[in-house]
C-alpha cells in the first residue's frame, strides 16, 4: 500500500494564452533553484559553525567530536539528497527537490499529475537513500 500525501499546487488559469505557460513553467523552474540554493546555503552556513567549533581552541574536546559527528552528517545527507534527486529524475520527472528535517522528508516533484507507480518509485528512492520511513516522506507536484 502506498501512503503518500499529495499536494498539488494551485495555477491560476489566465486568457493570456502561451505566454502564461511559459510564465508558469519559468516560475517552477525558478522555485526549484530557488529552493535548492536556499538548502544549499543553509547546509553550508551549518557546516562553517561546525567548522569554526572544530578550529576552536575554547571547546573542549568532547564538544569537537559532537561537531564533528554533525559534519559527517550533513555531507552524509547532502551526498544522499544529490544521489535521490538524481535517480528521481531519471525517472523522467523534468525537476525534483528534497527537503530533509527530523527523520521526515518533503520531495516537490515537477509534474502535473503523479500515478501510485511514481509516488511509490519516488518513496521507495529516498527509503532507500536517505533512510527515511516512508509515512514520513511527504510528495508534492509542482
Amino acid at each position: 500500500m502506498v501512503n503518500a500525501n499529495i499536494v498539488k499546487s494551485d495555477i491560476v488559469p489566465n486568457d493570456e494564452n502561451q505566454t502564461t505557460t511559459t510564465n508558469s513553467n519559468t516560475n517552477n523552474d525558478q522555485y526549484f533553484s530557488a529552493t535548492r540554493l536556499e538548502r544549499e546555503t543553509m547546509y553550508s552556513q551549518m557546516l562553517e559553525t561546525y567548522q569554526k567549533m572544530v578550529d576552536s581552541n575554547e571547546i573542549s574536546n568532547d564538544q569537537k567530536a559532537i561537531a564533528i559527528q554533525e559534519i559527517n552528517h550533513i555531507t552524509s545527507t547532502k551526498n544522499a539528497i544529490m544521489i535521490a534527486e538524481n535517480l528521481i529524475k531519471n525517472k523522467n520527472f523534468e525537476d525534483v527537490v528534497i527537503l530533509v528535517s527530523n527523520n521526515n522528508a518533503s520531495v516537490i516533484v515537477k509534474s502535473s499529475n503523479l500515478n501510485p507507480e511514481q509516488i511509490a518509485q519516488i518513496q521507495n528512492i529516498v527509503c532507500r537513500e536517505l533512510g527515511i520511513k516512508s509515512e514520513n516522506i511527504n510528495i508534492s507536484q509542482k
